[in-house]
């Protein structure tokens, strides 16, 4: 065990010692002699108190009796992540950072304090399922519960049908939570079901807002260990490259001009990708013929030197890890021959994988990998916020699954399964567990969240001796965006935090005419959103946070804002209990992050060093506009817009839309589902109705009615842009 996780005084000080341009990190002063940590410059805030009323309780002007029941069947995804402790994470008693002792069937500590917060009381019927699995269960049963969970789909769709509450009627007894959706505009527009009544049928559930969510993750320190430093790369032993089946995505001639950070992250500037010098690192190595893994690294060493004009240096790992970063997906390619072609020097091993995911017999996780994709390739709508739509520049929705770019995508992917560049786990699920990949020392780099996996440095990788395995900067691909008719190569992500998909939705049934229990229910809603519930619903009750002599919060400087730190047994519960998981304590043992607002505040006091350095690199290019991303709001360019998590389709289109089920079925996104994209990553095409690009994007329009179900969606967006304008 090493500093960070035994003191976490001394581990958050850590945590919170790289600053971020334009308020994307933490500012604190922390004074190590004592143990304490406080922001001179703060104003210190109170704590919520523990406290209720013998008067009836009431937000806004939603009043009801003191100790109003509401049966809640909500919750995250599994048994663990209900509002009560189930039998495995309790245990025979779980004590935790406050000094109470929780039992199987109590209510965590978060909902113990909302109970008294709101003087409600909460019947935990949740039966511990995915959200969309929860709604059907309870479906037929709507009498029986108040509020539960739901994907905002299926909430919308069912609250259209009569079966929920319209949250819109009550918004002006709701000011936390109408203040919140005035400030954020497309978020209402994201949440509204009707565009004739306003209605919203469901409480929208953020895991971060307006901010990155997935990166790319290498091991830094074996992209160094090849690359860096005078002479050449030499290796006692290594393996020759498979043959060659990736052909070149980027330019084999010319010029191509990108921004970048610089490398002390102070400014945006101009870099040169010169193909003519240097020709293109892939189809060099193509020609090449056969090549061993020495002979490939000092090629690419030399085309880094060559194609950037000595920009890097001897430091030619930056390309990739630095951040002055400009890699491609050719840049990419090389690079993993030369990883997977060295596994001698980089491991000891005769194997190294090079792309994979993180679960390798979980299709939520597997569609991470056509994710990445398109990141790689320019293409749009691989990691929408619904389904696979995306804005186009002339403000209509597309389809990725019905355009051929998507495809080609995938070729590229399936030319690196042949070459071996892909894992075998990815590949075929009964040969081994990717789980495993880091810490044996046999993964070089995935698409994920930065906080879940860079505590791997702490509880997998050997840090002391110089492992590291750090996010890195998005590629450079070309996207067609519309202010270039042949592209603008620049870096891009579509994984933008917003509305996510799922929520809670009052049940119409449950609440009946009783006003008690309606009023309740929306007052939960409305305190989630003030900036108590916020904190309370993310941090826990205020003994799971640190504070001053005077009871008031020890805050730091987060994106802007004062937030609280987290008191230092917590992070010790934190690492002692789910191994520095963030989210997996969060949600297990506080109760907090289950829906409503999870602010990033938290979860970045809880990351690594090595976890800050990269995000730390992104941040700085999504601060200076080098890192473009879709924005929640309606752009000028609209292929900017993030498109809603929800559209207002009406009750005749959902059923439309519910026939077509092969287009939901074989692009399905859940656990135990499977995916046509990463069989054509494994396979290619194999199928008569989908032998290329363009007869796969035609297929998915005509035979699994694409073009109808885009059509269907076109109409809603219409409705929707409608309804904006009637907003502002």
């Amino acid at each position: 065990m090493n500093g960070f996780k035994t003191n976490a005084t001394k581990g958050l000080a850590l945590v919170m010692s790289l600053a971020m341009l334009a308020g994307c990190g933490p500012s604190i002063e922390v004074q190590t002699n004592t143990g304490t940590q406080t922001n001179n410059s703060a104003t210190a805030s109170t704590p919520a108190t523990s406290t209720t009323t013998d008067t009836p309780a009431s937000t806004g002007s939603l009043a009801y009796d003191q100790g109003t029941v509401l049966r809640m069947a909500t919750g995250y995804n599994s048994k663990k992540t209900g509002l009560s402790f189930d039998a495995e994470t309790a245990g025979e008693g779980i004590t935790l950072a406050d000094g109470v002792t929780y039992n199987s069937g109590d209510l965590k500590p978060t909902w113990v304090e909302v109970e008294n917060q709101l003087g409600i009381k909460f019947e935990d019927k949740y039966q511990g399922n995915s959200a969309s699995n929860e709604f059907d269960y309870w479906k037929e049963r709507l009498g029986e519960v108040d509020m539960v969970s739901g994907t905002a789909a299926l909430l919308t769709q069912n609250g259209e049908a009569g079966s929920l509450v319209n949250i819109g009627e009550y918004l002006d007894m709701m000011p936390n939570f109408k203040a919140y959706l005035d400030q954020n505009p497309i978020v209402r527009l994201s949440i509204t079901g009707n565009t004739d009544t306003g209605a919203i049928y469901f409480s929208p559930y953020f895991d971060g807002v307006n901010d990155i969510e997935r990166m790319p993750l290498m091991r830094v320190d074996w992209v160094q260990k090849l690359l860096d430093g005078e002479g050449e790369f030499t290796a006692s032993a290594s393996k020759n490259l498979a043959a060659a089946v990736y052909q070149p995505y980027m330019p084999t001639s010319g010029k191509v001009e990108v921004d970048i950070v610089s490398a002390d992250g102070s400014k945006a500037e101009k870099l040169t990708k010169d193909y003519d010098t240097a020709g293109n690192i892939v189809a060099k190595m193509n020609e090449a013929g056969s090549l061993d893994g020495v002979a490939a690294v000092n090629m690419l060493r030399t085309y880094i030197d060559e194609a950037y004009g000595g920009y890097y240096g001897t430091a030619r790992s930056d390309l990739f890890v630095g951040q002055n970063a400009a890699w491609d997906a050719d840049e990419l390619v090389a690079l993993l021959r030369c990883v997977v072609a060295n596994p001698q020097t980089l491991n000891g091993t005769d194997s190294i994988q090079g792309l994979f995911t993180r679960e390798e017999d979980n299709n939520q996780r597997r569609v991470d990998m056509f994710r990445f994709a398109g990141h790689l390739f320019g293409v749009r709508g691989l990691e929408s916020r619904q389904d696979y739509l995306y804005v186009g520049n002339d403000g209509k929705l597309h389809d990725a699954r019905q355009e051929a770019d998507t495809y080609k995508a995938m070729e590229y992917m399936h030319a690196m399964v042949e070459e071996g560049l892909i894992s075998k786990a990815f590949v075929d699920m009964s040969t081994e567990s990717s789980s495993t990949y880091l810490e044996n020392d046999l993964g070089f780099m995935h698409y994920d969240y930065n906080q879940t996996q860079t505590i791997l440095n702490e509880t997998k990788l050997q840090t002391a001796d110089g492992e590291k395995y750090m996010a890195v900067m998005v590629p450079v691909a070309r996207w067609y965006d519309g202010s270039n008719a042949d592209g603008v190569y620049m870096h891009f992500t579509e994984s933008w935090r917003s509305v996510k998909t799922d929520g809670w939705g009052i049940s119409k049934a449950g609440v009946g005419s009783d006003t008690n229990k309606l009023n309740a229910a929306l007052s939960l809603i409305d305190f989630a959103y003030s900036e108590k519930g916020q904190i309370l619903l993310t941090y826990g009750p205020d003994a799971f946070i640190k504070t001053n002599s005077d009871g008031s919060y020890v805050t730091f400087d987060f994106n802007g804002k004062q937030m609280p730190v987290v008191a230092d047994a917590t992070l010790e519960q934190l690492w002692s209990l789910t191994s520095g998981n963030y989210t997996n304590f969060a949600r297990f043992y506080l109760g907090s992050t289950l829906s409503f607002v999870k602010n990033q505040a938290f979860e970045y006091q809880c990351t690594t060093e090595i976890g800050q350095e990269g995000a730390g690199h992104i941040s700085r290019g999504i601060a200076l506009g080098v890192i473009k991303h879709p924005e929640l709001e309606l752009a000028s360019n609209m292929w900017y817009t993030s498109v809603p998590t929800v559209l207002p389709t009406t009750t005749v289109e959902n059923s439309q839309i519910g026939g077509y089920t092969e287009l939901t079925e074989k692009f399905n996104q859940q656990k135990s589902g499977s995916n046509v994209l990463c069989d054509l990553i494994v396979s290619g095409y194999t199928d008569a109705t989908m032998s290329d690009a363009d007869s796969a994007a035609a297929n998915v329009a005509s035979a699994w009615k694409g073009a109808q179900y885009l059509q269907i969606k076109q109409d809603a967006w219409n409705r929707a842009q409608d309804f904006y304008k009637t907003m502002k």
